[in-house]
């Protein structure tokens, strides 16, 4: 397994290079004193897995795990001196958190977890996306959903809502919208309505909900049907279910 190791500390980077190269089934193929840094041997090196400290100067592990996003997306193990942000790392639910300092059979554990993972790359991105959403403790806001997780070709990317100008029902499949691309969902659309309520994302037709901060255009055919146009020209009917839906738009 082809890793990466990511720590403000030499020392501790070259204790835990040590540590992994006595388990004989791993690589490291790069080191990283910070997340500016790591972010470029991710794209570089395509560790399979990263072993990332949180507190670091320049950009700390959160700090870079909201700007890994597309192409090849590593397994997270988080590695820290600090067991605050447990709760927090831990909402993934499959990428594990290391407490320094690290014991071999721990280490050993958490790398067959990381492996496990690894071999399913879809669960990687749901998992970064999970991450992407957590809030430091001590704040006061609430963990939104704020990526989408979707396919092109065989490459899985994290795309921000901001970007994302609707999702549309074809068949089995769901495809995400963008500017320039449109990318497999790897939800259903009731799932993604779901997990969008109190977003800027709104049904407008049983195959189709739209960010509203994206619309162009609304014009009316009838009283209770409408065309509306997205900022990149695609155009959508709305239904006459959700015809009420257009009337708040319209209001808002």
């Amino acid at each position: 397994m082809r890793t990466l190791i990511v720590d403000d500390e030499p020392v501790a980077r070259k204790i835990l290079r040590e540590e992994l190269e006595l388990l004989g089934s791993i690589e490291v193929v790069g080191e990283a004193e910070n997340g500016e840094v790591a972010l470029q041997k991710i794209s570089s090196t395509k560790p399979d897995i990263v072993f990332l400290d949180i507190q670091m100067p320049v950009m700390s592990g959160f700090e870079l795990l909201s700007r890994v996003n597309r192409g090849h997306l590593p397994v997270i193990v988080m590695v820290t001196a600090y067991d605050q942000y447990a709760i927090q790392a831990f909402q993934a639910g499959a990428v594990d958190y290391l407490l320094k300092p690290i014991s071999q059979q721990r280490l050993a554990q958490a790398v067959e977890r990381a492996k496990r993972i690894a071999e399913k790359p879809l669960q990687v991105a749901e998992n970064l996306a999970h991450l992407q959403e957590i809030v430091p403790r001590g704040t006061t806001t609430s963990p939104k959903f704020r990526k989408i997780v979707g396919r092109l070709d065989e490459d899985f990317f994290l795309l921000s809502l901001d970007e994302v100008l609707a999702f549309q029902a074809d068949g089995d499949a769901t495809w995400i919208i963008t500017s320039e691309k449109r990318y497999k969902a790897t939800q259903n659309l009731k799932s993604i309505e779901e997990r969008l309520q109190d977003s800027s994302f709104r049904r407008i037709h049983r195959n189709a909900l739209v960010n509203i901060e994206q619309i162009r255009k609304l014009s009316m055919i009838t009283s209770q049907r409408w065309i509306l146009t997205l900022n990149n020209g695609d155009e959508f009917i709305v239904s006459k279910r959700e015809a009420r839906k257009v009337r708040d738009i319209l209001k808002w």
